[in-house]
């Protein structure tokens, strides 16, 4: 998976770029397909500071912007939005139904 992180009008140090890759690679325990990753940075006139990723995945891409105080905090924020995102991407792409999974298991 290909993580690219983009900054606008600043330049973003190398630990804040180990933090994002460390936390988007987590996604892959959730759907080993996605392709790539895109991340920009950047800083509002009010000092908030704002993450928006875009996430690519066969058939489309998954999208998600948060500000915050801090970049971290937006990237966690943004993280909770495309965990929930990419498993209900998984459930329509695989086809999980709780009741056709119900019936093959009747003895529960």
């Amino acid at each position: 998976m290909n993580i690219n992180v983009r900054t606008l009008h600043f330049q973003a140090d190398e630990r804040l770029v180990d933090y994002i890759h460390i936390k988007l690679q987590r996604l892959r325990k959730i759907y080993h397909r996605i392709e790539g990753i895109d991340v920009r940075l950047m800083e509002e006139k009010k000092g908030a500071k704002v993450a928006e990723v875009q996430m690519h995945v066969p058939g489309g891409w998954l999208i998600d912007r948060k500000s915050s105080n801090t970049f971290e905090s937006a990237i966690n924020a943004s993280m909770d939005t495309l965990r929930r995102q990419l498993a209900r991407y998984k459930d329509k792409r695989h086809g999980y139904e709780p009741d056709r999974v119900a019936a093959l298991n009747p003895h529960e």
